[in-house]
């Protein structure tokens, strides 16, 4: 059963290219074993990119044990809640699906935070 989103409709699709979400089934569905809580549908940056890499997150480099391909400038990612916030207050989140980003995130971050990085779903830009 698909989640809700922070707009308080179905959760919809992230990225299937690359495939992601904690469940890898394209989004950022979450559940009890899900500890790092990967909710923020993200589009990513070099900036973004750099910054994750400086506080001890490789997100460049691909991990195929994990099914983690490395991401590139544009890839959307179901990003770790804690993580976006993280960047959000350092000036240099990515942006957010908020379509695709699951309601969980709303513990870590406002709709007015996450509103200011919005972005449309692929496909309706």
């Amino acid at each position: 059963m698909a989640g809700k989103n922070v707009l308080g409709t179905e959760l919809e699709s992230c990225s299937t290219d690359p495939m992601t979400g904690f469940y890898r089934d394209g989004c950022c569905n979450t559940g009890a074993d899900d500890r790092g809580l990967h909710t923020v549908c993200v589009r990513v940056t070099a900036e973004f990119l750099h910054f994750s890499r400086s506080v001890g997150n490789d997100l460049s480099t691909p991990m195929p044990q994990y099914q983690f391909p490395g991401l590139v400038p544009g890839d959307q990612w179901c990003l770790c809640a804690a993580r976006w916030k993280e960047a959000y207050d350092a000036g240099c989140a990515p942006a957010v699906v908020l379509e695709a980003t699951h309601m969980s995130t709303l513990e870590f971050a406002s709709i007015e935070e996450l509103s200011e990085h919005a972005i449309p779903p692929r496909g309706t830009e």
